[in-house]
């Protein structure tokens, strides 16, 4: 099934050799072939992560990449085009993607063709162009919070709440039913997680006897778990905040790992992009207003920019808008 014309070529950020954001370059490319288990997507916007500088720097590259490679693990769009053997997307439906495995090629371009299991409807109350941003980070967190497997009126602490991963998790266990405690970035981070729901807000670049204090004032009996979303110093003084048996839960990527202590169960996990977690994190979105906060957009043609800003401290996420 193919959703009219479709150009031989198409406009893509590629590189052709590992290194910095300057690998990176507008070019024209085939446009990828789709097979019987795949879809095409003409692409609407596409997220930028730090896996994305993974791949540029040779760290992260996906089986049976060849180069010129073009990156993008997230992205969201419309379905033009579908395999033989696809029924649970069809030509015309504006999907969102992530997507690891793409021998054929990210979201950085004007179309991208991956497996239809790993896309799914964008779901009511995100705005289309910012689903791009969304998938990896809201996955991941959800996957943070199967790890933890906390029962609604538990505390949870996030550490690193106002970034691309946190400020979804935030939304997310609110969904569950869970006191959640937002440790954030600056001041723009704690009005970020205040506007998304958290029961208390907390600056992490405060004096930590202070964060400490008023963490222990909200939850008495301390926080039955904490998702890192980074790792040092910080991360090791709040663990003093966990009730016994709590639980440190970090995604793989977080430097340096936490460390088992007594009384602590630390506990890695990753993001799964599956039709089963597309349509979990679906029905959790659907449940109420949900912010995807893109803290920056950037033009395809100022792919260098964007990789340059990931450098940065900012808020949410960052967004390349193709169409």
């Amino acid at each position: 099934m193919v959703d009219g014309d479709v150009p031989e070529r198409m406009q893509a950020a590629a590189f052709d050799e590992f290194g910095g954001p300057e690998v990176i370059t507008l070019r024209k490319l085939p446009i990828p072939q789709v097979a019987d288990d795949e879809v095409l997507i003409k692409v609407l916007s596409a997220g930028v992560g730090v896996w994305d500088a993974y791949e540029r720097q040779g760290v992260l590259v996906p089986e049976g990449s060849a180069l010129p490679i073009v990156p993008g693990s997230d992205g969201a769009g419309t379905v033009i085009a579908a395999g033989g053997k696809v029924t649970s997307l069809a030509v015309g439906d504006l999907v969102y993607v992530s997507a690891t495995a793409r021998p054929k090629g990210g979201f950085y371009a004007e179309y991208a063709s991956v497996k239809a299991e790993y896309a799914a409807k964008v779901p009511d109350g995100v705005p289309p162009e910012h689903a791009g941003a969304m998938p990896t980070d809201a996955l991941t967190a959800l996957a943070g919070l199967d790890a933890i497997s906390l029962s609604a009126g538990a505390w949870l602490l996030i550490f690193g709440a106002s970034g691309g991963q946190g400020h979804l998790a935030v939304q997310l266990a609110k969904r569950q039913g869970l006191n959640v405690i937002a440790v954030a970035s600056g001041a723009d981070g704690v009005a970020l997680v205040t506007r998304l729901g958290a029961d208390v807000s907390l600056d992490g670049h405060g004096e930590m006897t202070d964060v400490l204090a008023r963490i222990r004032d909200a939850a008495p009996g301390g926080v039955n778990a904490i998702l890192a979303m980074a790792g040092g110093a910080t991360l090791d003084r709040l663990t003093e905040a966990l009730a016994e048996g709590g639980v440190v839960a970090f995604a793989h990527g977080v430097q340096p790992e936490p460390q088992e202590r007594p009384g602590v169960m630390v506990r890695a996990y990753d993001g799964e992009s599956s039709p089963r977690q597309l349509q979990r994190l679906n029905e959790l979105i659907e449940a109420g207003p949900f912010v995807v906060h893109v803290a920056q957009k950037f033009p395809l043609g100022k792919v260098r920019d964007a990789h340059q800003r990931l450098q940065t401290s900012y808020s949410g996420k960052l967004l390349l808008t193709v169409a």
